[in-house]
């Protein structure tokens, strides 16, 4: 049973119009590390969805007449409340999702930052003026919210990937229905709680939970919902980018990456090293930014190999809530058998396991943490984004070899690369098709920076000044006869 401060944030219902409401059906949520249930929520389905987008529609007209400052206020309520809860929301986190728990409180801090900072960002919503043609006219350009938003949010990230998606949306003057992933939903609905708490109006933001496909092709197809936006696969973004094609709805896709690592020979090894662990390690590899392909100079190869496996040897697979632990469970089995069918493929082709390669002792979705040597591009690991604790190394030895092979693939997410010399800094942030570069760096997300990627990793940017442009149309005013 979860120990928290306060139980009430242990929501098992949706909460709809200001309402909490329950079914008749459920979904168990589990806990990953032990396989034991955590609660369970409503099985709810396209007509509660779109009960919740009609409250959506019906909350709009007086949420967006309000002032930027006062949703401002009542946003700085909300992420206040985040911070003082923050433990309960890393514990209710790390028993649904398995991530650490000192992973958790982070994210309960980065989650609440988006809030913190469109609530301010929502008071510089600026237009313009535009010198006429002619001279009895003015052009008057202003920023107007778009209207009803739907939000459908992935697990490993519960927390952040709604607010990065409300914050901006409620502070531009829209409402929003959010559905959260099916292995966690308690996060959203502890959070959405502290969101009514802080004078969130009823409809202005709700939560639903059940089916996927259900609530997905209302959120996608429904004429009212008039901005959808998806963290998630890149198959599954493309599914809802063609669904929202029949009513012309503005979108915004966070998808798929299969972020490229590269270390150069003039590369400081130690913060290299570093930079992996944070990137390919943190959340147990699963996130979509995480290093993918580690590309690392012939020159440097064996002493980064040597560098990487000590530090990957110390880090403790256990149990999120236990004391040092830096690895917890995967999501579920399904992301076990992918990491072993990414192994083995390359093993059978030549790759050796120089740590790891295997389930680990404790059962469940646990897996060692992996490095794997002497990785091809003909490999599954080089191509598919492996989701889960697996550092594969590919041998490079010049710069236009590196570039070409980073580029190699439809993603563009992030990417990351270590070196010194400067002219290569700036040569290589340019080449590198992704929508964010870290350099020097294995840890690039915070809430003033653009997010985002380009190809088929997505459309839009959420986070910085950019982030609230998502959820804002443009109008021009032509005023005659003066």
């Amino acid at each position: 049973m979860l120990q928290l401060q306060d139980p009430s944030l242990l929501r098992q219902q949706c909460y709809i119009d200001g309402r909490w409401t329950d079914a008749q059906r459920h979904i168990d949520v589990t806990n990953p590390a032990t396989g034991e249930r955590v609660g369970q929520v409503p099985l709810l389905g396209a007509d509660e969805t779109r009960q919740a987008i009609e409250a959506a529609n019906r909350a709009l007209p007086a949420w967006r007449a309000r002032t930027a400052k006062e949703r401002s206020a009542l946003l700085r309520k909300w992420f206040e409340l985040l911070l003082a809860n923050q433990d309960d929301l890393a514990r209710i986190m790390t028993a649904e999702q398995g991530k650490p728990f000192a992973e958790a409180r982070g994210e309960i801090g980065y989650a609440a930052s988006f809030i913190e900072w469109f609530a301010e960002e929502g008071k510089r919503v600026y237009g313009e003026t535009i010198p006429a043609p002619v001279s009895n006219q003015r052009i008057v350009v202003t920023k107007e919210p778009v209207g009803v938003c739907a939000a459908i949010t992935p697990w490993n990230f519960p927390a952040a990937m709604i607010t990065r998606k409300a914050g901006p949306a409620l502070a531009a003057g829209c409402t929003m229905v959010v559905k959260p992933a099916s292995q966690t939903p308690l996060t959203a609905l502890a959070m959405v709680a502290l969101a009514e708490r802080a004078g969130i109006p009823a409809g202005v933001l709700s939560v639903v939970t059940g089916s996927a496909a259900a609530i997905g092709g209302e959120l996608s197809s429904n004429p009212l919902v008039r901005k959808l936006t998806f963290t998630g696969s890149t198959e599954v973004g493309r599914t809802l980018m063609a669904q929202t094609a029949s009513t012309i709805k503005k979108v915004s896709m966070e998808l798929g990456g299969n972020a490229p690592f590269i270390v150069f020979e003039d590369a400081d090894l130690d913060a290299a090293v570093e930079g992996a662990i944070v990137s390919k390690y943190r959340n147990a590899g699963q996130t979509c930014v995480c290093a993918n392909r580690l590309y690392v100079h012939s020159k440097v190869y064996d002493a980064f190999a040597e560098k990487l496996v000590a530090a990957v040897r110390a880090l403790k697979v256990g149990n999120g809530m236990e004391d040092g632990v830096r690895i917890g469970p995967l999501i579920d089995a399904k992301a076990v058998t992918k990491v072993e069918e990414h192994i083995t493929d390359a093993i059978s082709k030549g790759a050796r396991v120089l740590q790891g390669g295997k389930r680990h002792a404790l059962g469940q979705s646990f897996f060692e943490p992996t490095v794997l040597a002497d990785v091809t591009p003909g490999m599954l690991v080089a191509r598919e984004e492996t989701f889960g604790p697996l550092a594969p190394l590919f041998r490079f030895e010049t710069e236009d070899e590196v570039v070409a092979m980073a580029n190699d693939t439809e993603f563009g997410l992030a990417s990351y690369f270590y070196a010194r010399d400067l002219g290569r800094v700036w040569r290589v942030s340019e080449r590198l098709e992704y929508g964010m570069v870290g350099v020097n760096t294995g840890l690039i997300s915070n809430e003033v920076a653009p997010f985002g990627g380009v190809k088929q990793s997505g459309v839009g940017r959420e986070g910085s000044h950019y982030g609230i442009e998502d959820y804002l149309v443009i109008k021009y005013t032509c005023m005659a006869g003066i």
